[in-house]
């Protein structure tokens, strides 16, 4: 038996990134802070370590985050964890990086209010998946222009 299953909650580093593959499936990424903060034993000073995810969203739900996280916006992702490699174009060498796939994303606070306790959840039951992706919506917090006209079938959640 195995295990793959990453919980994560942090502040957004930088804007998403949507990009399409040739198929025309959505991918989004993002890096996502993590932070933790001790008294050094020693000095008595607070000290604090920042760790940086490579988050990879895929489908409606990777556009969904592109349209509604920016730079400094909380999430909480869940997903796994997934390690890539090729071959650098430069140097020819085998290059590697390891990265979350997301399976969930909730969206915490408001645009640009850290201490605004909205959140908006997103998840897919195939993240991976070259089909558009499942997304569910938790909560309708979602401002929507009071000169939008659209069917309930529009929606995408």
């Amino acid at each position: 038996m195995s295990l793959n299953k990453v919980l994560l909650m942090g502040r957004l580093g930088q804007n998403p990134e949507l990009r399409y593959t040739p198929s025309g499936q959505g991918v989004c990424t993002f890096s996502l802070a993590t932070s933790e903060s001790w008294k050094d034993k020693n000095s008595g000073e607070k000290q604090e370590k920042t760790e940086w995810h490579r988050v990879v969203v895929w489908g409606k739900m990777g556009e969904l985050c592109n349209q509604y996280l920016s730079k400094g916006r909380q999430a909480f992702v869940e997903g796994k964890l997934q390690t890539r490699s090729w071959d650098d174009k430069a140097t020819g060498a085998k290059r590697y990086t390891t990265e979350i796939l997301a399976s969930s994303v909730q969206f915490i606070g408001g645009a640009g209010d850290s201490a605004n306790t909205q959140q908006s959840s997103y998840s897919s039951s195939s993240a991976n998946s070259s089909s558009a992706s499942s997304s569910s919506m938790e909560n309708n917090d979602i401002p929507v222009p009071g000169h939008a006209t659209f069917t309930p079938d529009d929606i995408p959640f």
